[in-house]
């Protein structure tokens, strides 16, 4: 055997490996499963509002709700003052680390599915790390957007210093009620059935 003929045979060889390897990767990222979709994005946007939604006059002396922009997990820009054009809005200020937040993430998410396009619930985090936030989101079944409000402005907006807090805001912009400090999930629950009237 040639010197040449053995380089020749070498590279031969390299070459099929690579395509070898090339093949086995593409087959193995094809069998893999699709990335789960980014949590608190704006795939949870609320649908359509119900027909014949019923809700209760806001008090005409409430003070009216900052209308701020933001962007969603996933990067899509929000504007709170669309959400609450067609009905209430309930803001929920949170960070991934806030042992209280965790404590109450699972019954507030509860109370956003049963009034699920009545009501929009919106979180907003701040100081949070797209990793410990998407982990947060998943475990507590947060199935609602997310505002990943990094500068805290919003925060300051709404006067919330630290987590949890909790705004509710009518149909039309008017702040009905704040709770710094969280609220439990059942008064929250008792405070919508009162805005919302039922059939």
């Amino acid at each position: 055997m040639t010197r040449r003929y053995a380089v020749r045979l070498v590279a031969a060889a390299l070459a099929l490996g690579a395509v070898l390897t090339s093949a086995a990767c593409f087959t193995r990222n094809e069998s893999a499963p699709p990335a789960a979709p980014i949590a608190g994005g704006a795939a949870v946007l609320p649908g359509p509002v119900p027909d014949g939604l019923a809700l209760r006059p806001a008090p005409t002396d409430s003070p009216r709700a900052p209308a701020v922009t933001g962007r969603l997990t996933d990067g899509s820009r929000i504007a709170f003052a669309d959400l609450w054009a067609d009905r209430p809005v309930v803001l929920v200020f949170f960070s991934s680390w806030c042992t209280t937040c965790a404590q109450r993430q699972d019954a507030l998410s509860e109370v956003a599915r049963t009034h699920r396009d009545k009501v929009v619930f919106v979180g907003v985090a701040t100081e949070d790390k797209p990793g410990d936030l998407q982990r947060y989101l998943r475990d507590h079944r947060v199935e609602y957007p997310v505002v990943s409000d990094e500068d805290g402005g919003i925060w300051r907006a709404y006067a919330v210093r630290e987590p949890p807090a909790v705004a509710v805001v009518a149909k039309g912009g008017a702040l009905l009620r704040g709770w710094p400090g969280g609220v439990d999930a059942s008064t929250l629950d008792g405070k919508l059935r009162e805005l919302v009237l039922a059939p």
